[in-house]
């Protein structure tokens, strides 16, 4: 028996006011329909479509890793046309087919995966996820008869003076056998105020057709979708906050929730402590016994056990345990820092290996480098990796000493146990254990100032 998921995911969303398409707009650093597609995945479903429309190329580029097929909206005709576009992608199927929407990421797993108990147990040819609202206005209302089954569903715009009295609203989520929403599908006119389609429909074509209709009421906030940037930032809010609570939960010190940003992906072990501020994202990962003091970004990065972060970039890369990094370091793709290390104020790596219990402590620029272990960067060291054509590597060996304000000329090798005197600039070899001088011996010109009438 087949078990397949609809997402909703062509509508333009005007109210947004953006070129982007509405699905695309970001939740906790992860695009809205993203967020989707990860929680029907991760309730088992074996196949997943999204139906798309304004803005189709984008929503390929932003799911292109997903795994998921696509039908096409050419017009955007209400829910049920939506579903009609799917046809093809239903039409050798026999099992269920639940159908969400791209807009409303704050569904989870839990819920989903109770859904779908619920539809199979009940024997159910439809069901549909239901909220009670005190105050309903602008949601579909769901009828029901004197045995307390689901009659019909109706718009708002729709709505009598009588149902729009009734609490009980639709969720727009949707759980059908294939074969029986296939035919019914045909039997839905757009004969209502805005001249769609409407899924909603569906219910009561179904229960003329004697077919049983089962309802699962939810927290309302679980079904919220997003149709302004009002909206955006609610839900934002909203899973911000289960994201900090479930870290909390887990053993995680969040100073402030309000003012902490962690993605939905991140993954933060106990007793770390996260001060105010601080925005982890993507698939990073904080390990035990960390301290993120305020005002950090960590973008797709593991940091290792005990390491303390101070206002600073960390973007694709690694951190070894016992490392201090910052403040205001810059720490860019492709890195990896040794455990024990220090790297101070002011300084960038980039794409670089660092090795364990060197220090690289200010105001310097490593770039396409490999540093051994034990070594000592001085105030002002530049690694000039790029000659305005290409980018060339450095390679540093163990325990050398490099003194401030020294240029590395790469390609370049400096050897292990070496020093590099201070203000030089080294274009050659360095061999092991050498004192490398790469500058002009002092001169000093007697009574210049005066001779040359500058004295003040």
């Amino acid at each position: 028996m087949d078990k397949c998921v609809l997402i909703l995911a062509g509508g333009k969303g005007k109210r947004m006011k953006s070129d982007l398409p509405k699905v695309l707009h970001k939740v906790c650093g992860k695009e809205m329909l993203n967020h989707v597609i990860d929680v029907m995945r991760k309730s088992d479903f074996e196949s997943i479509n999204i139906i798309i429309g304004k803005g189709a190329d984008q929503v390929k580029i932003a799911t292109k890793e997903k795994n998921v097929t696509y039908s096409f909206q050419s017009e955007q005709l209400g829910t049920g046309h939506a579903v009609m576009c799917a046809k093809e992608f239903l039409k050798d199927k026999d099992g269920i087919v639940a159908i969400f929407a791209g807009d409303a990421p704050l569904i989870s797993e839990d819920t989903v995966k109770k859904f779908i108990k619920f539809h199979e147990q009940g024997g159910y040819k439809a069901t549909l996820l239901t909220s009670i609202l005190e105050h309903p206005d602008g949601y579909g209302r769901i009828i029901r008869n004197s045995q307390d089954g689901v009659e019909r569903i109706v718009e708002h715009k729709d709505c009598s003076a009588d149902e729009l009295k009734v609490k009980e609203v639709n969720a727009a989520m949707y759980c059908f056998d294939i074969k029986i929403l296939l035919n019914g599908l045909e039997k839905i006119k757009n004969d209502n105020a805005q001249k769609e389609y409407y899924l909603t429909d569906m219910i009561e074509i179904l229960r003329k057709a004697g077919e049983k209709i089962g309802a699962m009421a939810i927290d309302f906030e679980e079904t919220l979708g997003v149709n302004s940037r009002v909206q955006l930032s609610e839900v934002e809010r909203i899973m911000r906050n289960r994201i900090n609570k479930k870290h909390m939960e887990n053993g995680v010190t969040i100073i402030d929730p309000n003012c902490t940003y962690i993605g939905e992906d991140v993954q933060i072990e106990k007793d770390t402590i996260v001060y105010p501020g601080n925005v982890i994202e993507g698939n990073s990962i904080i390990k035990e016994g960390c301290i993120l003091y305020p005002n950090s970004r960590i973008v797709s990065s593991i940091i290792s056990e005990n390491v303390t972060i101070q206002s600073s970039v960390i973007l694709e890369s690694k951190i070894g345990s016992n490392t201090t990094v910052g403040p205001f370091a810059y720490i860019r793709p492709e890195t990896s820092i040794g455990s024990h290390a220090r790297i101070g104020d002011f300084v960038e790596i980039k794409k670089s290996k660092i090795g364990n219990n060197t220090k690289v402590s200010h105001l310097t620029y490593i770039g396409d480098a490999e540093v051994g272990k034990n070594c000592n960067f001085g105030c002002g060291t530049v690694v000039v990796n790029y000659d305005g054509k290409e980018k060339h590597k450095t390679i540093i060996g163990d325990n050398s000493f490099i003194g401030c304000n020294t240029n590395l000329v790469s390609p370049v090798e400096v050897e292990d146990n070496t020093y590099i005197a201070a203000g030089s600039t080294i274009t050659e070899k360095v061999p092991e254990g050498s004192l490398a001088i790469a500058r002009s011996r002092q001169v000093n010109k007697k009574d210049w100032v005066s001779k040359n009438n500058l004295k003040k």
